[in-house]
């Protein structure tokens, strides 16, 4: 297996480990609390990884992490689970899988990546095949729903471009920078959760579980293989990676949940799947840090070092 092949396949853990959410909120914790959820997966676990790595942001990351951390975890969490209530049916999931599209405009705009007809093909064909897995004939639209789903999608994907543009800083590794974001991202939540939904809820040993499997597997992990993804894949290739997450609660829903999978879901799963394979192929293996384009970084000189230290072989 080659050294690319072998990064895609851990950055996929992540979103196939996010594809688990839907049952363990479901089947192990209190209903009606998706800010408390959210906070739950960010904060504890962000905290986890600063105890871990001992190392606090410098000089300009302090904003750079709450910027990223607002982005990939802050707004996004909080917005995605709006989406998630007010939109039936798997709308959500739909609307939130035009990320990849949302991914391929702004790596023009930040990166300098021109869009390529692969490109733009593939994310359309991947978020077409999740319709028709998730999607059910005569799903209501709900106005705010749509527009959250759309804005989580849109702030997820900023924050995969933003991480890439700006690298890391020197002697940073990609376990400490997702302890920042999450840090970051809960310390955001926060007050949402708190005005919004009042005190935490009382929670059994169940619930318990359930929120130790969020903070650890489904956030610290995850998000340590995504943001590590980012640095050493392109950030289209990354967030094609995203549809893998609705397919994973589709499978699991068929396995664990008694749901039907019809031809049409399986054609479904089959093309997004496809699509995902698709947008992983070609490319350099170690995506050259973008020096063009209306936005070009100024911090180039740190990403060359970064890029450069993954390819000699130095590991966290």
């Amino acid at each position: 297996m080659s050294r690319k092949a072998a990064v895609t396949a851990l950055t996929a853990l992540a979103p196939i480990s996010w594809g688990s959410t839907y049952l363990v909120t479901t089947e192990f914790l209190p209903p009606d609390r998706p800010l408390f959820t959210g906070l739950m997966r960010a904060l504890p676990a962000g905290l986890l990884l600063l105890a871990v790595t001992r190392k606090l942001p410098r000089g300009a990351w302090w904003w750079k992490s709450a910027v990223l951390g607002g982005l990939n975890i802050g707004a996004f969490f909080p917005l995605l689970f709006l989406a998630a209530y007010r939109l039936p049916g798997g709308v959500a999931a739909v609307v939130a899988s035009v990320g990849p599209l949302f991914v391929v405009g702004l790596a023009a705009l930040f990166l300098g990546d021109r869009p390529t007809v692969r490109s733009v093909l593939t994310a359309v064909a991947a978020a077409f095949g999740v319709s028709l897995v998730v999607l059910k004939a005569g799903a209501a639209l709900d106005l705010v729903g749509v527009v959250a789903g759309l804005l989580s999608a849109l702030s997820m994907s900023a924050g995969t471009v933003f991480t890439k543009r700006w690298g890391k800083p020197h002697g940073v590794g990609a376990l400490a920078m997702t302890g920042w974001q999450l840090t970051a991202g809960g310390l955001i939540i926060l007050p949402i959760a708190l005005l919004v939904e009042g005190a935490p809820p009382a929670l059994d040993s169940t619930g318990l579980l359930g929120y130790a499997y969020f903070a650890l597997g489904n956030t610290a992990v995850s998000y340590f293989l995504w943001f590590r993804g980012i640095e050493r894949l392109s950030a289209s290739s990354v967030t094609l990676l995203g549809p893998l997450s609705p397919l994973t609660a589709a499978v699991i829903g068929w396995v664990a949940l008694g749901q039907a999978l019809g031809p049409v879901q399986l054609a479904g799963m089959a093309l997004a799947f496809g699509a995902t394979i698709v947008g992983q192929l070609g490319g350099p293996r170690h995506p050259a840090v973008r020096t063009s384009g209306p936005f070009a970084s100024t911090e180039r000189n740190i990403q060359e070092y970064s890029v450069n230290r993954e390819v000699s072989g130095v590991r966290r």
